[in-house]
């Protein structure tokens, strides 16, 4: 007996330390560490700030199964398991996000997270990482500075600068700089930009909302004097250029102001706040005009050396002027802030004479140029930027500044203007400008020498970092991937335009249609939700949104039906899908409803007439009443949805039933029951309520197979417009006709994406023929669903909504004719999933990696003639479910 106690005491100490010795080499860790989605921000407003992270294990169906989050403001206190200001305890959850819940942040106060997790096997990770965020302001009331400005007058045309010495007595432990402004800024101290951030701060309703950006200027400061620089520019504040959508008269528009905080923590615990205030001092810049519209007039005779160093004599400076604060709500910018992404060396260029060059860099970005010249003091040198070129040669304008409405000619499109100050070799970019363009027109009105390597352009976009990557056989579809990919960016400044150069307009319709696009290549995240608070600030009473947004108050009378504004629907849907997060969807969801409702007083019998419609077209035109039922169904099957997840239960009922009537109405009206043909039939008027899941189940095949012989018969060629082009790919590749989607994709004949890029095109355009007289801007974003449709059908990657966030992935790639091999990747919320397939002597090879802590489910060709091999093993067909890990899959011949 004794003997017997011994050995179970021996086997159960054997067990514990065989248990413990698991835990303590658990490889399970984190990494990819975030708050509010940025890494280690400063400057956060937000009360709840969100973490997310990523579980690093490589075993075969790693999974995530308790975290617990310790913050503290100490460090060291984390890591020495010391008591926290917030502490979760162990939770059982799978769930990579989790929202602060603790007793209040303090404003400008620095905290630290720390995340452990626990494996598959309940075992604890020894290993765990640390992560901070800063709180900013937090409260309008903390500001201490004051709003100045050099003057009222909105037309006063050059930029002025404002400075400030003064003095630090003792050590720094540190310091930051916040600022709000009422249009564009450049910040400085001693004499150095601070960032490199351009165009901040992003363009809203600035009446109702107002950005400020906080730095880390601690190392910037010395011990002593210092001296505080501010560059001011218009921006969409201040509009002085004149088009169609009458910016200049937006009901905010005013000459523009800031307001500065400098909290400096001295080493002694002690604080100070250099702040604005009427001690500043301003006076006019060398830049004589500025539009974010047009362009930039810059005079080198007017430089001030050294205006923002300690030692400038400012005593012929003005003093400056206090002002009223653009609005009452002062929030801050927490998201990826625009940059020069990439310098661009010009691919040739071509002298036309002793005072005419012209740049080409190869490719259209948006962005501006930078030139290194010398010449004669009062040399004017023009920079006209273009996608195009006149026969000749020289750059034409004339594709993208037909809503110009000049009052006069001492503000031309897209073309900066240098005066030289003749003190020898200089250099100049617009600091607040971008521009749409591929060539470079140099002009001047004296004799200048050039070389290519004087100019370069700087390709400028909010700095989202890239999420996916897409690598086919046909050479073609990585062009026409890598063209999607540059109009996105292109359109992507704080805001989803239409354009950088016609328009630079936040297009809802456009944005709605790359969404996808965007989502699947890029951490867009921060972008779209301050995107979606400029639609709250911007809906009506009644719940009417405008169709560019923000806006001046154009576009609440035309272009805004739900085939368009839809976004504010369909935006936090997709975040919910993409990122498994409810925040943007609960942010909105007052504002859907009230769209919905108000769709629904007007047009009671469920079918509406309200909107654009199916915008540029092939040569086929479908019902306005059609595509904008479609849309509007949409909405309300995403508020119904939203009202589940949101625990309104009242509200999934009623919006339920509302979408089951509209439904009912749309196709009693359209749907010819015998035929399984929709109105005339053509392109849109098939896919488009098949996309959006408005026919009835028993007609879908019918439908598609309508749709699939509709083009065929249009020799597998475009017939569609913007609406159309959302839905038409993925109505047949979901529904058995991935074969016909891809001829369609991968056309290389008009009317065709392929046409263009057959034709060189870097970009998409806005139009399908390439010589169209309207509507042909050729860095255009509205036609750019096809990138996610490569992710989707291609290879096979969507989200599950019952799973959101790739939590649980939905794989399905389409194996092509056209295609040897294929290969896409997208990092999600849980680490970077891999879909591939290869065509081999053996059959058909998938390679899928699901990264730890999700999963996926893959369905298999089902037939007697199917051998399946599951990472070396022999499996049945059928869908099956792939943990975590690195799988091969091979369908054999």
């Amino acid at each position: 007996m004794f003997l017997t106690n011994l050995l179970k005491t021996l086997f159960f100490l054997l067990c514990f330390c065989s248990i413990s010795n698991i835990q303590a080499q658990s490889p399970a860790t984190t990494s990819n560490l975030k708050t509010e989605y940025l890494n280690q921000p400063i400057g956060l407003d937000n009360p709840n700030p969100r973490f997310t992270w990523n579980m690093v294990d490589y075993r075969m169906g790693a999974q995530q199964t308790a975290i617990r989050i310790r913050l503290s403001t100490d460090s060291l206190a984390l890591t020495q398991e010391k008591t926290a200001q917030w502490d979760t305890g162990w939770q059982s959850t799978a769930i990579a996000l989790k929202t602060y819940n603790g007793s209040a942040l303090k404003p400008f106060t620095k905290y630290y997270w720390r995340i452990d997790i626990a494996d598959q096997y309940n075992v604890k990770s020894s290993k765990f990482k640390i992560s901070s965020f800063e709180m900013g302001m937090m409260n309008a009331k903390n500001w201490q500075g004051s709003w100045i400005s050099d003057s009222e007058n909105q037309t006063i045309k050059p930029a002025p600068y404002f400075r400030k010495a003064f003095e630090i007595p003792k050590k720094i432990k540190s310091a930051r700089a916040y600022i709000a402004v009422g249009g564009l800024y450049e910040l400085s101290i001693n004499g150095e930009k601070i960032g490199n951030h351009r165009l901040d701060p992003m363009y809203t309703r600035f009446d109702r909302r107002t950005l400020y950006v906080t730095y880390d200027v601690t190392k910037q400061l010395t011990i002593g004097k210092n001296a505080i620089g501010v560059l001011l520019g218009n921006g969409w504040y201040n509009h002085q250029s004149t088009a169609v959508w009458n910016f200049e008269k937006a009901p905010w528009r005013n000459r523009p102001t800031f307001c500065l905080d400098l909290k400096i923590i001295y080493q002694d615990g002690t604080t100070e706040t250099i702040k604005s205030g009427k001690d500043w001092k301003t006076a006019l810049s060398p830049i004589i005009f500025n539009s974010i519209y047009t362009a930039e007039h810059y005079d080198a005779r007017l430089e001030q050396e050294g205006w923002n160093t300690v030692n400038f004599d400012d005593s012929k400076w003005k003093n400056v002027i206090y002002r009223s604060a653009p609005s009452d709500n002062i929030v801050a910018q927490a998201m990826h802030p625009v940059r020069n992404i990439e310098e661009i060396n010009p691919k040739s260029f071509k002298k036309f004479n002793d005072t005419t060059y012209v740049f080409d860099l190869g490719r259209n970005i948006s962005g501006v140029s930078k030139i290194r010249l010398s010449g004669p003091a009062g040399t004017i040198v023009k920079l006209k930027h273009g996608e195009r070129l006149y026969p000749d040669g020289s750059v034409d304008l004339s594709n993208i500044d037909v809503h110009y409405r000049p009052t006069d000619n001492k503000d031309p499109f897209q073309t900066d203007i240098l005066i030289l100050n003749g003190k020898g070799e200089q250099n100049f970019m617009p600091h607040f400008n971008y521009k749409g363009f591929q060539y470079i027109e140099v002009s001047s009105n004296r004799p200048l020498t050039l070389k290519k390597e004087d100019v370069v352009g700087y390709f400028m976009h909010s700095d989202v970092p890239v999420t996916g990557n897409i690598k086919a056989s046909d050479p073609l579809i990585d062009k026409l991937y890598y063209a999607t990919n540059n109009s996105y960016l292109s359109n992507l400044f704080g805001y989803p335009t239409d354009c950088p150069q016609r328009e630079k307009n936040g297009w809802t319709g456009d944005a709605a249609i790359a969404v996808e696009t965007g989502l699947y290549g890029f951490d867009g995240i921060t972008i779209y939700e301050k995107w979606l608070a400029d639609h709250r600030d911007e809906q009506q009473p009644n719940g009417v949104l405008p169709s560019i947004i923000p806006t001046d108050g154009w576009g609440y009378e035309w272009g805004n039906g739900p085939d368009w504004t839809s976004t504010i629907a369909i935006i936090p849907w997709n975040i919910y899908l993409f990122y498994g997060d409810k925040k943007l969807l609960a942010d909105c969801y007052d504002n859907i409803r009230r769209y919905v409702n108000h769709i629904d007083e007007n047009y009671p019998t469920g079918l509406t007439t309200w909107g654009l419609g199916d915008w540029v077209p092939v040569k086929s035109k479908s019902p306005v009443e059609l595509t904008s039922t479609c849309y509007y169904y949409a909405d309300v099957v995403i508020l119904a949805k939203s009202a589940k997840l949101l625990g309104k239960q009242d509200d999934f009922k009623k919006y339920s039933a509302l979408a089951s009537k509209i439904k009912d109405a749309f196709n009693e009206k359209y749907l010819d029951r015998k035929t399984g043909l929709y109105n005339k039939g053509i392109q849109t008027e098939l896919s488009v309520p098949l996309f959006w899941g408005i026919v009835p189940d028993n007609y879908k095949a019918k439908v598609a197979q309508n749709l699939a012989k509709r083009v065929e018969a249009d020799g597998f060629h475009l017939d569609v417009g913007l609406l159309g082009t959302k839905a038409i790919l993925n109505a047949l590749s979901e529904n058995g006709y991935a074969e016909i989607a891809y001829k369609v994709a991968a056309q290389r004949t008009f009317p065709s994406w392929g046409w263009w890029i057959a034709n060189g095109a870097t970009t998409l355009y806005e139009n399908w023929p390439i010589d169209a007289k309207s509507d042909i801007s050729m860095n255009h974003i509205m036609f750019g669903e096809i990138g996610a449709w490569l992710y989707k059908a291609t290879g096979g990657i969507k989200p599950d909504e019952n799973a959101p966030g790739f939590k649980h992935i939905l794989l399905d790639p389409k194996v092509v004719t056209g295609l040897t091999s294929f290969e896409v990747s997208h990092i999600g919320p849980y680490g970077e999933i891999k879909s591939a397939w290869k065509k081999t002597d053996k059959g058909i090879q998938y390679t899928i990696t699901i990264p730890a802590n999700s999963s996926a489910t893959l369905p298999l060709p089902e037939g007697s003639n199917q051998l399946i091999e599951h990472n070396g093993k022999m499996i049945k067909a059928g869908k099956i479910n792939l943990p975590a890990g690195n799988h091969v899959i091979i369908i054999k011949k």
